[in-house]
């Protein structure tokens, strides 16, 4: 059982090597879906948001890291 624990780990750590962005990632590309769903904004706008809050949690993450 350990061996298969190892592996998953191995296997995830592949795609997330931190999951604390790749979480924020994942609620940030929710909340502008919803918002396109809601309020259809023009899609440049939709686009923007998406671009910059994914950019802001990437230099969170690396600015986190850089602490450590």
């Amino acid at each position: 059982m350990s061996a298969l624990r190892t592996a998953w780990d191995e296997l995830v750590g592949l795609f997330v090597d931190d999951g604390a962005l790749a979480g924020l990632l994942v609620l940030w590309c929710a909340a502008v879906g919803g918002l396109v769903l809601v309020a259809h904004p023009a899609p440049a706008v939709a686009g923007a948001l998406l671009a910059v809050g994914c950019v802001v949690a990437l230099l969170a993450s690396v600015l986190r890291a850089a602490r450590r």
